[in-house]
């Protein structure tokens, strides 16, 4: 008993912090949760899903197991094998690339998928797109080659989500298209400075955009700054800041 008060607290306070918000489809609401970094839940339609689950295991008790997991790529905050074997995967879909799939160990979902840059697969109505993200210049030993990581695009009740993984302005995120909602990385040395993040965003002109991974080598990115960027440059394009680093 004093353990499920235990979590129940631990959930309470989870669910608190999180600043938890719809977005609105032609088929009811996407719910969207911040967690940290690049962690955010969306739950659609009954079904919960968790995009690069990272921080600890508690991070998720308020959402229950998960139905589908994304994950962009092999580092330790996308791929992170602490928190994910702390969860419940026994009835979980994995939409991942293969160099993620290789590094699995002894994690175990349901089902797995492997999906590749330009890949497309469909669960449960919802159409998941693999898309480039990567470092520039390309260079061997970039911390983001072409190719190994995916960013997506997710359909879900005809409102299109991209989720850029790690990147930097590449020409793929400027060529995208009828983004309604876009959840854009700014980091150095990781991906891109604000200034670089801003300019793509101003090219493909998503509905709504949500900085985020923008904790870097020094510190908090200045996403004030993005936003003044992209307002001063395109006023239809509607900057949400939001707190993914709870305790910063």
């Amino acid at each position: 008993m004093r353990k499920l008060i235990l979590l129940f607290i631990l959930g309470l306070s989870v669910s608190l912090s999180a600043q938890s918000e719809m977005i609105s489809t032609k088929k009811g609401d996407i719910k969207l949760t911040p967690v940290v970094h690049s962690t955010m839940v969306l739950e659609f339609k009954n079904k919960t899903i968790f995009v690069d689950p990272y921080g600890g295991a508690e991070k998720f008790t308020a959402f229950g197991a998960p139905d589908l997991v994304l994950i962009t790529d092999i580092h330790g905050d996308h791929l992170n094998k602490e928190t994910l074997g702390g969860l419940d995967l026994s009835k979980t879909t994995l939409v991942a690339p293969q160099a993620v799939i290789d590094q699995l160990g002894e994690i175990s979902f349901k089902k797995v998928k492997s999906l590749a840059n330009g890949g497309m697969t469909k669960w449960k109505g919802i159409a998941i797109e693999g898309v480039p993200m990567y470092n520039l210049p390309e260079t061997e030993d970039s911390r983001h080659p072409k190719g190994r990581g995916n960013g997506y695009v997710l359909t879900m009740g005809k409102k299109r989500l991209y989720i850029s993984g790690d990147t930097e302005d590449i020409t793929e995120m400027r060529q995208l298209e009828n983004i309604d909602v876009a959840f854009v990385c700014m980091n150095l040395p990781y991906t891109m400075t604000v200034e670089q993040a801003a300019d793509a965003v101003l090219e493909f002109k998503p509905e709504v955009v949500y900085p985020f991974h923008y904790r870097g080598s020094e510190g908090l990115a200045n996403v004030d700054q993005f936003k003044e960027l992209v307002d001063a440059g395109n006023a239809g394009v509607e900057v949400r800041l939001r707190n993914w680093y709870p305790g910063n």
